[in-house]
């Protein structure tokens, strides 16, 4: 079975940056257990990266979220200290919004069987790439480890997580 983990988002402003949360900081030991049993179990892992200009205040995801956060290569921007060094061996997409249709064109023309998602923030970046890739390979089994993530807040990651269900996405 060929299977791909999708690790979004686990960068500095959004664990512990900008835009971090008590819950953000709570998943990390699992989210790096995961990873670990991903590479050695010999699973593809690609990570996303929340990637905005000094012109975030600007854009519309600026407006409508003014928390500048996620610039290119300010601190915030960087990946977790507990995941330094994953970006040098393994594939990094950078996303200028929510969801990444280029993360869900590779992985449709990679033919997985599964794709897993985990990572920040349940609510709005793990579900956009949740339903994006099944929108573009309707058939690939799509799932979402939910001890894996955090949303903005408790309530709206357990909201993320039943309308994913509802869109047969499984939560584990």
């Amino acid at each position: 079975m060929k299977k791909l983990l999708v690790v979004v988002d686990m960068q500095k402003d959004f664990v512990d940056g900008a835009l971090g949360t008590k819950e953000a900081q709570e998943i990390v030991p699992n989210v790096v257990n995961k990873i670990e049993e991903a590479e050695k179990n010999g699973i593809e892992i690609i990570f996303t990266k929340d990637t905005h200009e000094e012109n975030y205040l600007n854009t519309q995801e600026g407006k409508n979220l003014p928390i500048i956060h996620c610039v290119k290569n300010t601190d915030g921007w960087e990946l977790i200290p507990e995941l330094s060094g994953y970006e040098v061996t393994h594939k990094v997409i950078e996303k200028p919004t929510f969801g990444s249709t280029h993360l869900a064109h590779y992985v449709a023309k990679r033919n997985y069987d599964e794709v897993e998602l985990i990572g920040l923030c349940t609510d709005i970046c793990v579900i956009s790439n949740a339903m994006i890739i099944k929108a573009v390979d309707t058939e690939v089994l799509v799932k979402v480890d939910a001890s894996c993530c955090a949303g903005v807040t408790p309530e709206s990651h357990q909201n993320a997580l039943e309308a994913m269900r509802m869109c047969q996405i499984v939560v584990d």
